[in-house]
């Protein structure tokens, strides 16, 4: 079943993910930094015209400048149908608007609209820090040229270390990135990943990229 994503600064009650014609749709809330955990497949983002942090459209301008998201879709979530708002929100970056209050199957309702229109979104584009190259299309990653021999696991791992190369990462806070909180898994299994992507990095001649940091998780001192 293939994932899609929904991220919204706003809430939908209700539970997540959701099933529909054959997808699996995963709700989750997004604030200023952009997502939490890693994005993977189709990605439909819903933006609220007035946000506590900033305004719908510095946030649409954010998110457009996230290559994370180079592909999702954007909706920014009007509060009247106005035509000046209505063009201030393409001109920030928005593939479309929607007047709100929104509900969950009126956002499910959309985006399969939406998909039968314009077809199943391209995959996340391959990040290069330095000599590394991550592929999400193809689930690889190289060195210099030189593949990674990596399970799924450890491939969205590296992924998620990539895109968050400047930060220390708790081993909780890898497992919520990841979306591995359901079912639960121990903490030690992040160690038994971390040490496997390091292997991989030195049999292909790569260098000691992930830093231990004591008593906190790890980093990716690897930079582009």
């Amino acid at each position: 079943m293939r994932k899609v994503n929904i991220l919204l600064t706003g809430e939908l009650p209700g539970p997540s993910p959701q099933s529909a014609a054959g997808e699996m749709f995963d709700f989750q809330k997004i604030g200023p930094g952009g997502p939490s955990a890693l994005v993977d497949g189709p990605t439909w983002i819903f933006v609220d015209w007035i946000m506590p942090e900033i305004s719908g459209l510095e946030m649409v301008r954010r998110l457009r400048a996230d290559d994370r998201l180079a592909d999702a879709h954007i909706t920014i979530v009007l509060e009247q149908d106005d035509d000046e708002d209505r063009r201030r929100a393409i001109k920030a970056g928005a593939d479309d608007y929607v007047v709100g209050p929104l509900d969950r199957n009126g956002v499910l309702d959309r985006i399969l609209t939406l998909q039968s229109q314009h077809g199943i979104q391209r995959s996340p584009p391959r990040k290069r820090v330095g000599l590394l190259e991550v592929v999400p299309a193809a689930q690889q990653a190289r060195w210099d040229g030189t593949p990674l021999k990596l399970s799924p696991n450890e491939f969205r791992l590296l992924r998620f270390l990539v895109e968050h190369r400047d930060e220390v990462l708790s081993r909780q806070r890898i497992i919520e990135g990841l979306g591995k909180l359901e079912p639960p898994i121990d903490e030690r299994t992040v160690d038994v990943w971390i040490g496997r992507l390091r292997r991989a990095f030195r049999a292909a001649d790569g260098p000691e990229a992930i830093r231990t940091v004591r008593k906190q998780g790890y980093a990716f001192d690897l930079e582009g």
